[in-house]
């Protein structure tokens, strides 16, 4: 195979592994949704092999779940891989936002400021979701530690469908002590208070483990998924 068409071969894969990521990160392809190969290559033009790779992108992502020679899933979780996923986040955003507070500025925090008032604005879910994950992700824009914030990404893609069940409960229950949370990470950011903010950070972290532990209704298994 020539270069120029191992290149179309890796666009035209990530190309299908962004439209498959897209899909699993809106809710469109809940946890325990089979995807099929063949149907999924008709539907977007392609052939088998780039599906294929893309499908080992999403694998290595942990958004998909491949099981050899029985087909791909949308990857799930029980109640205790999440609430490891959550415990590690509890202990590396704080260490990412303390790599990331000394490069921040008053635009960064300005900008901020402004999700968060859009968040207090907004009723929907699938804004809310866009509007946090835009605000945490900024106060991490400062960081110099790629390695860390790949996992941190990670992390964050792999819970995104606990995340919105999440929203959907506090919603019903009062979503004032998310807009709270936020506040007073933005109070300690603005005055550079790097233990109040990391502290700040890993409670919010950690009331959305604690509340989703109280649901294991939301871990059911699917019985599409092969054991």
């Amino acid at each position: 195979m020539s270069e120029a068409e191992d290149a179309r071969r890796e666009v035209a894969s990530e190309r299908v592994a962004n439209i498959l990521a897209a899909r699993i990160l809106d809710g469109s392809l809940p946890p325990g949704t089979r995807i099929r190969q063949d149907e999924l290559a008709e539907e977007l033009g392609a052939s088998r092999i780039p599906v294929r790779e893309a499908l080992r992108i999403l694998s290595s992502r942990g958004l998909v779940t491949l099981r050899a020679n029985v087909g791909a899933w949308v990857s799930q979780m029980t109640l205790q891989d999440l609430g490891l996923s959550y415990k590690v986040r509890e202990r590396i955003e704080p260490l990412l936002l303390a790599e990331s507070m000394p490069r921040l500025t008053d635009a960064d925090l300005d900008h901020m400021e402004s999700l968060q008032q859009q968040i207090e604005e907004n009723d929907d879910v699938e804004e809310f979701l866009r509007l946090d994950r835009e605000l945490h992700w900024t106060s991490y824009r400062g960081h110099d530690a790629p390695q860390l914030a790949d996992m941190v990404h990670r992390l964050w893609d792999t819970t995104q469908h606990y995340r919105r069940a999440f929203v959907r409960l506090a919603r019903s229950q009062g979503s004032w002590v998310i807009s709270a949370e936020h506040r007073l990470l933005l109070q300690a950011l603005r005055a550079g208070d790097e233990e109040t903010a990391g502290t700040v950070l890993t409670m919010h972290i950690r009331r959305t483990r604690l509340a989703l532990a109280d649901h294991p209704e939301l871990f059911a298994a699917s019985d599409s998924t092969p054991g």
